[in-house]
């Protein structure tokens, strides 16, 4: 029977992996509270100015009419806001129910005293299809993990929403499309990106300021021949206003910065076309660029609502191979499981043809407690067995008297005889 020490359940050591699991919902319900407090304080602005207004005007006339056009207006404008701040509650009672299911989730763990009792098995498959759903997130697909989110009956313990939003923002940059998603993000969250010193924004300006030069310089050559094109700075009125419209954009977004290098560095595409390729310049001008631009933002966005750069199952998997894993599993010698002449067996993962390679590069465990068996006797080939296991495996497979054959060796010709076998002494 397993010892008591090794069968109690840790569960603070289970919920290492599950801090994004309750920071999440924190987030969001953080942020849809900002926006409709951002949004009652604008619209009480506005309706108070006019009242004031409509106030103002009817103790000027008799005439009741521009008054009650100036109520109509307010009341429509109170009833726009009541449909928003609807909307906002509705999502704030959906979020305020997931992190109620989450914190019975881990409420649940803390019921559960022993690994071998059922209720942690239960626990650990919601546990393993959470795990499955954001690795789908994180990957893309998000038809799939709305799918198995929703027959396992798990929608409130994971985020699909905010991950196709995120990934929906991550796409448009990495298709290079547009910046106009990730900057309305960054407007959302700019407290927060400011304090924690984010360089995204700036990124994103300057992505539309290489992006207005481009489009200077390409219109000022359009429509010359190629002869003359070649002599061309500013080309065209077109080209030329584009030019314009990038220097003011760069003054107004990017001087503000103290990046002088950068800065210099962006004033030099002015003088310097995308097909000059000059350093550092061609750069600046690379669609590389965009994919720079579409990681910044998964980094940032996973760094906002605490979430592992790693999916989850990932570190997860780490964590169980190298928790397994032994010099053993892989030494020169083929393990059994992956040798069809062996006549053992082995239930060990990580010697398993699936997972041997994987775990190739993954940290050895770090053992406290010997496992060795009683009376440990190595072979010729350096391999240490039990002295009664060696025996009883020889008695089974028919050994001749004498002689001594490996458990895991697949060589059937190659056996040693009893003198040959040495006893090992554990320091």
């Amino acid at each position: 029977m397993a010892e008591l020490t090794s069968t109690k359940l840790n569960a603070e050591a289970h919920l290492l992996l599950d801090q994004p699991l309750l920071r999440m919902p924190y987030e969001l319900s953080r942020r849809n509270f900002k926006n409709a407090q951002r949004l009652i304080e604008h619209s009480s602005t506005s309706l108070t100015s006019s009242l004031a207004a409509a106030t103002k005007s009817a103790a000027k006339t008799t005439d009741p009419t521009p008054a009650l056009e100036s109520l109509d207006t307010m009341i429509s404008k109170m009833q726009g806001l009541k449909r928003k701040l609807s909307s906002l509650q509705e999502e704030e009672a959906k979020l305020h129910k997931s992190a109620k299911a989450r914190l019975q989730h881990l409420h649940d763990l803390h019921q559960v005293q022993s690994l071998v009792d059922v209720k942690y098995d239960e626990w650990s498959r919601v546990r393993l299809s959470r795990l499955l759903v954001d690795y789908l997130l994180r990957e893309g697909y998000a038809d799939s993990a709305a799918c198995l989110a929703r027959s396992k009956g798990i929608e409130d313990l994971v985020d699909v929403d905010a991950f196709v939003a995120c990934h929906k923002i991550e796409r448009s940059l990495r298709e290079g499309q547009s910046t106009t998603l990730a900057l309305e993000w960054c407007k959302e969250h700019g407290k927060e990106l400011k304090k924690g010193g984010s360089m995204l924004e700036f990124e994103l300006r300057l992505q539309q300021y290489i992006e207005l030069v481009r489009a200077g310089h390409e219109s000022g050559v359009s429509g010359m021949d190629g002869e003359f094109a070649e002599g061309v700075r500013l080309g065209d009125g077109g080209g030329e206003m584009k030019l314009i419209e990038a220097r003011a954009h760069a003054k107004k977004h990017l001087s503000g910065s103290g990046d002088f290098a950068l800065l210099g560095r962006a004033a030099g595409l002015l003088a310097y076309r995308p097909w000059d390729e000059v350093e550092p310049y061609a750069s600046l001008y690379s669609p590389a660029r965009w994919t720079h631009l579409a990681s910044l933002f998964l980094t940032t966005h996973h760094t906002l609502y605490s979430l592992p750069p790693r999916p989850l199952l990932h570190i997860a998997l780490s964590a169980g191979l190298s928790a397994l894993k032994t010099p053993a599993c892989h030494s020169a010698f083929t393990p059994s499981a992956t040798n069809s002449g062996s006549s053992t067996t082995t239930v060990c993962p990580i010697c398993s043809t699936e997972l041997n390679e994987l775990a190739r590069n993954v940290p050895y465990a770090h053992h406290t407690k010997s496992i060795v068996e009683n009376d440990p006797v190595v072979l010729p080939n350096g391999r240490i067995y039990g002295s009664e296991r060696l025996r009883v495996f020889n008695e089974k497979v028919g050994t001749e008297g004498g002689w001594v054959r490996d458990p895991v060796g697949g060589n059937k010709e190659e056996m040693w005889r009893e003198s040959e076998v040495r006893r090992v002494f554990v320091l």
